[in-house]
């Protein structure tokens, strides 16, 4: 417990480095003091001179909504991670490897192609959200064998339907054209560079929703984890807490897919790694791999904005880059182990 709370306050120190940092960073200057006297300035904490209104403009319209939706995002894609990897006891669960991300995605795309504008300009997020959860809806009742989700099945299902969704989304792009077009490809790489504080406040209440019920489930996938026939000893309702988080899955990793397009890998990366820190205890698992998640998503977009600088690396690209080697690592460790959890 006390590597757990160590590790909780190391993620939280991070994280708090990295909002300095990430608003600070930039084509405008703005040092680290700047960025704090002014978010102190704002929550009545300090009472020190002002800052131009250009760098509160740039801080408070541009660079804040941009960090904090990374926080959400990342949060969300950690947790959702963690709690697929809980129930399905398998390192190799997340939520872009069973087609979520993909589902979303393929969403977005036709409603672009197709001018869907019902909503206005939700309307694009709202098609993305639908289409993660009927993919992750279709992907469990697929897996699903005489009322039980086999992990075999959830794998080989995740994998077809991304192959699906990426030739439906190929087809689409053939027909766009070169506004579609370029709207596809904020969706199939992932960027945070539409953050607004629009788009944090419509994702924060699904990112909220997942965050705070997914703890309630810690006990029930400690339990899990000594299998299922000991955890229905117990008490667990296992059919009922493999629903419950699925839900919770798909509305996280849903959202954050919604406003920022395809983002893989970090709900496989961050709670692996803090697994292998703290131990397969779900009540540090989970608010750390929530941590560890934004630490993740904000560092890498302030490289992601930087590295290139004035141009932008999708954020896709690099998360993808860093967790599909980790990926088959953990492929080739698990399969040395026999099947056993990481």
């Amino acid at each position: 417990m006390r590597t757990g709370a160590l590790l909780i306050t190391g993620l939280a120190g991070a994280l708090a480095v990295i909002f300095l940092t990430a608003g600070a960073s930039g084509a405008y200057p703005a040092g680290p003091a700047d960025v704090l006297g002014s978010v102190l300035s704002r929550v009545g904490l300090s009472e020190g001179a002002p800052l131009d209104p250009l760098t509160e403009t740039v801080l408070w319209d541009v660079r804040f909504p941009r960090v904090v939706l990374g926080v959400l995002i990342g949060a969300s894609l950690g947790v959702a991670g963690a709690l697929m990897q809980g129930v399905f006891h398998t390192p190799l669960a997340e939520p872009g490897v069973i087609g979520i991300s993909s589902g979303a995605a393929l969403g977005a795309v036709t409603a672009i192609v197709g001018g869907f504008t019902l909503l206005g300009t939700w309307s694009v997020s709202a098609a993305a959200f639908a289409g993660g959860l009927v993919s992750v809806v279709g992907v469990y009742l697929v897996a699903r064998n005489r009322g039980r989700a086999e992990v075999i099945t959830l794998l080989l299902t995740g994998i077809a339907l991304n192959a699906f969704t990426g030739a439906a989304i190929g087809l689409l792009t053939f027909f766009s054209d070169d506004a579609e077009l370029r709207s596809i490809t904020f969706w199939t790489l992932g960027s945070l560079s539409g953050a607004s504080w629009q788009t944090v406040l419509a994702v924060a209440p699904c990112a909220a929703l997942g965050l705070l019920a997914a703890p309630r489930l810690a006990r029930p996938l400690d339990l899990l984890s000594l299998g299922e026939r000991s955890a229905r000893h117990l008490g667990v309702e296992v059919e009922r807490v493999r629903l419950a988080c699925i839900v919770l899955v798909a509305l996280l990793s849903a959202a954050a897919v919604a406003v920022a397009g395809i983002i893989t890998f970090v709900g496989l990366v961050v709670p692996q790694l803090v697994r292998m820190a703290t131990g397969p205890g779900h009540r540090v698992l989970l608010p750390a791999s929530a941590l560890g998640g934004a630490v993740l998503l904000t560092g890498g977009d302030l490289v992601a904005r930087t590295v290139a600088a004035p141009a932008e690396v999708p954020l896709g690209v690099l998360t993808a880059l860093i967790g599909s080697p980790f990926f088959f690592w953990l492929l080739m460790r698990t399969r040395a182990k026999q099947g056993g959890w990481a």
